[in-house]
């Protein structure tokens, strides 16, 4: 049964430019320092970052992990050296997530996306107060063509697992309010649904490239780009965040 006392879940999406801001200076502790005071408020229970790690191989990890989890309460969910691009990564591909820790993960999977520019995506399901999810943090491509053929991979993936209500987070560079031929309910085999708020670029926003979404019988409230003096000094994005409403019961066995 739908109510309005379905559990929520606070998730925040930010591009951190690899830690370099407007002024071109490339400051890790900068970038810490405005996601602990502007971004990752108190209440906050899923972090996707995107460009967290660095850009080249071996993808390290630039951000004070410890830092973050101790002033945040939330966990680092890549601990696992397997959900790690490699041992001096702190994410995958620069994906980095942090979650709650009233949050149960029970399975995670990273993927690898085709394009030019290596792309990925984890891929993590969940629990919080009863209700399974799924969430999906990801940083798609510029080009609209390897953008479809990504979420294809990504649409390819869930039509496999068992079914759950999945939230995707990230910066999915898409620049139309409707989501695109990338986003298609054609070509992902259901629905993923959330209001666009314009995210980039930062000084004044007017493109919604930084997504929350989720299946039905979830929703997508109170949807809005964050905004602060260090957001508009550490990075071209704003940070996004939104309340994700989990709806529905235990998941079914997958095929």
């Amino acid at each position: 049964m739908n109510t309005d006392t379905d559990p929520t879940l606070t998730c925040v999406s930010w591009n951190i430019h690899r830690g370099k801001g407007n002024d071109g200076r490339v400051d890790p502790v900068r970038t810490a320092d405005v996601l602990l005071s502007e971004v990752a408020l108190p209440g906050t229970g899923i972090l996707v970052l995107q460009e967290a790690d660095e850009d080249v191989r071996p993808h390290r990890g630039f951000l004070d992990i410890p830092r973050i989890e101790a002033a945040t309460g939330l966990r680092h969910a890549h601990a696992a050296l397997h959900l790690r691009w490699g041992p001096e990564s702190h994410g995958f591909l620069g994906i980095i997530l942090f979650m709650a820790p009233d949050i149960q993960i029970e399975d995670a999977v990273l993927l690898d996306l085709p394009g030019h520019c290596h792309r990925g995506a984890v891929v993590i399901d969940a629990m919080h107060h009863g209700r399974p999810f799924r969430v999906i943090g990801t940083h798609l491509s510029l080009g609209q063509p390897a953008r479809i053929a990504q979420m294809r991979v990504i649409g390819q993936h869930l039509r496999r697992r068992s079914d759950r209500q999945t939230v995707l987070i990230g910066d999915l560079n898409e620049w139309r309010p409707w989501g695109g031929l990338a986003l298609s309910p054609r070509l992902l085999g259901q629905a993923l649904l959330g209001p666009a708020c314009p995210s980039f670029p930062v000084g004044r926003p007017f493109l919604p490239l930084d997504r929350i979404l989720t299946t039905a019988p979830g929703r997508v409230e109170d949807m809005r780009a964050l905004d602060g003096p260090g957001i508009r000094a550490a990075s071209d994005h704003r940070p996004v965040a939104a309340n994700v409403r989990l709806r529905g019961s235990a998941p079914s066995d997958g095929a």
